[in-house]
């Protein structure tokens, strides 16, 4: 899983800016969205730090409470009760996470889809209590299921339901989108060389101080793969991984994780995982999910086609391991001499 590594570790220096001596590194955690979410800012003095901090942890709080599918009184799940068959204004926010996630389920044929929820809710139970779920129960959750079952009014700025009992899952996408909202805050704070790191996903602005970037652990060090540094250093990005090593249940001598195909209503099975580079966290974030359910083949395709977005897919079986890596991915290794 890529994964934050301290800014003090960096040994590269920043080519042609000016070494802001002044700014030291600060870093805080809290529990939001059912994470842990960890931020690191270079400020002059630890004042400006902690306003900074109240700030964003603030708006991930908020955030939380209109993306959480977990929270009953979130606004996520009060527009699944009252935008069946009528549309409902929904909040800036919830909005654009929506009609990101719908463009992206159009573009994936429905392998991304975050009205999966009822499916999502019984494969859940699974790895509670390490029993595959009903098939009948599949069934009933499916056909509340889709989709084209939602639907969005861009002029309106609504949402309408077709189908009672709908449920829908922001889990692929809100993490992302919260944390290059963080970004933003920082940003207008004045707070320029930042990191947000929420489980898999991170966002990060410019470079801390004398370097070239933020060191992004990409690929574990024992994957023995040649071209593929095992850190990159990037700058106003973001990246997420998908994959089923901590999420997963095993039943029955198989490993399902814990993303869903909708095209089966079933757990993954393949040990897949996936790392998305993109301009924003509701790119990086949305893909992943997306690519991990199409497969490497039609996954990178997909990436191709998204402007500014880089992928490295491994995939493992009992035949070995296999690496791929996106056009852009590619070009970013290449800023990097190649692993002995």
């Amino acid at each position: 899983m890529a994964r934050w590594l301290p800014a003090l570790s960096i040994s590269f220096v920043a080519l042609g800016q000016p070494s802001p001596a002044a700014l030291q590194l600060y870093e805080a955690v809290e529990s939001h969205m059912g994470t842990l979410v960890r931020i690191s800012v270079y400020t002059p003095d630890e004042q400006t730090a902690a306003a900074a901090f109240r700030k964003v942890f603030n708006r991930i709080g908020e955030l939380d409470g209109v993306l959480s599918d977990y929270r009953a009184a979130s606004e996520l799940n009060q527009i699944t009760k009252s935008a069946v068959k009528r549309p409902v204004p929904v909040s800036d926010d919830l909005f654009a996470v929506l009609r990101a996630s719908q463009d992206l389920a159009h573009a994936t044929g429905g392998a991304f889809d975050i009205t999966q929820g009822p499916v999502v809710q019984l494969w859940r139970e699974a790895r509670k209590t390490m029993l595959l779920p009903d098939p009948a129960a599949l069934t009933d959750a499916a056909n509340r299921s889709g989709f084209r079952k939602l639907h969005l009014d861009g002029q309106h700025r609504t949402a309408m339901l077709d189908t009672p009992g709908m449920v829908l899952d922001l889990g692929a996408i809100g993490k992302g989108y919260a944390a290059s909202e963080a970004i933003k805050v920082l940003d207008a704070l004045g707070v320029r060389r930042a990191l947000v790191a929420m489980s898999g996903d991170l966002a990060f602005s410019d470079a801390p101080p004398n370097q070239r970037g933020w060191r992004i652990a990409v690929r574990s060090a024992d994957l023995p793969v040649k071209g593929v540094p095992h850190v990159l250093e990037l700058t106003r990005a973001a990246v997420s991984t998908a994959g089923s090593s901590e999420q997963h249940v095993n039943i029955g001598g198989r490993r399902y994780s814990h993303i869903i195909n909708p095209a089966s209503g079933t757990a993954l099975i393949e040990d897949i995982t996936v790392t998305v580079i993109a301009r924003n966290g509701l790119d990086a974030d949305g893909l992943d999910t997306a690519v991990s359910v199409l497969g490497a083949e039609r996954g990178l395709a997909l990436i191709e086609s998204t402007p500014g977005a880089a992928a490295l897919i491994v995939s493992r079986s009992p035949s070995g391991t296999t690496v791929r890596q996106s056009s852009g991915f590619q070009k970013l290794s290449a800023q990097y001499e190649t692993p002995r």
